[in-house]
């Protein structure tokens, strides 16, 4: 059994090369010999995204908190609230955010498939972010 308290593991700044606006980061817990799945809990300050990305096994968000902005490639945009829970197939490119005027913060759970659990690519631009 393993316990990790809370405020044991300090919130950290999303990267600028993988989000537009400000996001902060809690990491629960990452993959280790023995588990191939991390989730983290991270929230978006309003008009806040990640850039488009896949992930090799896909993934589960789980909206806590908030409005966001959901889009897969070749989708519509789609707003997610509160116990919402989105699922995006391996491989399925796309992005996930907070709406232009209120935060959003959700649980991301994914797995590792060959040490690597994202792949991230090209930031959303203003343009496609505003296209709702």
């Amino acid at each position: 059994m393993e316990i990790t308290r809370l405020g044991s593991q300090p919130s950290v700044k999303g990267s600028e090369d993988w989000f537009t606006g400000p996001v902060r980061i809690n990491y629960l817990y990452q993959p280790n010999g023995h588990r191939r799945a991390g989730a983290a809990e991270v929230t978006f300050e309003a008009g806040a995204r990640t850039a488009w990305h896949t992930h090799p096994l896909g993934q589960t968000l789980i909206v806590l908190s908030g409005i966001g902005l959901v889009q897969r490639e070749g989708g519509a945009i789609e707003k997610i609230r509160p116990g919402d829970i989105v699922w995006f197939a391996p491989g399925e490119k796309h992005w996930h955010g907070a709406s232009a005027t209120i935060a959003m913060t959700h649980i991301a759970t994914q797995e590792e498939l060959n040490g690597k659990v994202v792949d991230w690519m090209e930031k959303v631009t203003d343009e496609v972010y505003h296209s709702k």
